[in-house]
């Protein structure tokens, strides 16, 4: 079976990849620097062809509002269009849990524009929502450094490693689409700032973190219901000392 996955050869896209080609099947690791681009539409058409199923974990190379928004929703339309063509059984495409809720963010915004142009579309397909990744506190912290300080809402988060969501979304490629959503998520929620104050630890960052209620998240309000499932989710199995103990190892 031949697999295509765009954003191939991005942080999940790559384990993803790697996944599926242990397990024998034909994986095709698609993006601008393997000459497909969905953005123009350039190699879409032979990329696709004889694609059975086709993952996209793509994300947009800037977060600007007016930008993120239109490479999801250019993007999106080119790749359905192009799978419709071709007769492609199962689209899958990783989302953010939290989308509906997180409205005030461009990013979520524009994410949410992605899964209704997958909705809309005749394709056959699955969306996985998952939690943060582990691999962005890093960012996470930066976006809010302020002098010395991280102000960062206290409001509860559900993390996960890149290889536990990797690996939930390598099975959803051997299953049947189910035209509609589920969330992924970590096995811990754990406050936000309780969170990072554990990471910069871990680091010997000596910078201080503010836990302030107040403190925007990529441009939105959160609460404890913001980022974590709100029903059943499939959970991976790596907690952040887990995670931290293996990046560490891997650096």
């Amino acid at each position: 079976m031949k697999i295509l996955i765009i954003g191939g050869s991005g942080l999940i896209g790559s384990k993803v990849a790697a996944n599926l080609r242990q397990l024998g099947y034909d994986i095709v690791a698609g993006s601008p620097s393997t000459g497909l681009d969905t953005l123009t539409g350039k190699g879409l058409a032979e990329a696709v062809k004889g694609a059975q199923v086709v993952i996209d974990v793509s994300n947009s190379p800037s977060f600007e509002d007016k930008a993120v928004l239109a490479f999801f929703e250019t993007s999106g339309r080119n790749l359905l269009a192009a799978e419709q063509a071709a007769g492609v059984k199962h689209h899958i495409t990783l989302s953010v849990v939290g989308t509906e809720r997180m409205l005030g963010s461009g990013y979520f915004r524009a994410k949410m524009a992605q899964e209704n142009l997958v909705k809309a579309s005749k394709v056959p397909y699955t969306i996985v929502r998952s939690t943060q990744f582990f691999e962005f506190l890093g960012g996470i912290a930066q976006s809010g450094t302020v002098g010395n300080q991280i102000r960062l809402s206290p409001a509860l988060v559900q993390p996960i490693s890149s290889d536990d969501i990797a690996a939930i979304v390598a099975d959803t490629a051997l299953m049947q689409p189910i035209n509609g959503t589920f969330d992924a998520a970590g096995p811990e929620k754990v406050g936000l700032a309780d969170l990072m104050t554990r990471y910069l630890d871990a680091l010997g960052d000596k910078r201080i973190v503010v836990a302030d209620a107040g403190a925007a998240y990529y441009g939105a309000q959160i609460n404890d219901q913001s980022l974590t499932p709100a029903g059943d989710a499939r959970l991976g199995d790596m907690g952040f000392a887990a995670w931290f103990s293996k990046s560490q190892a891997a650096r």
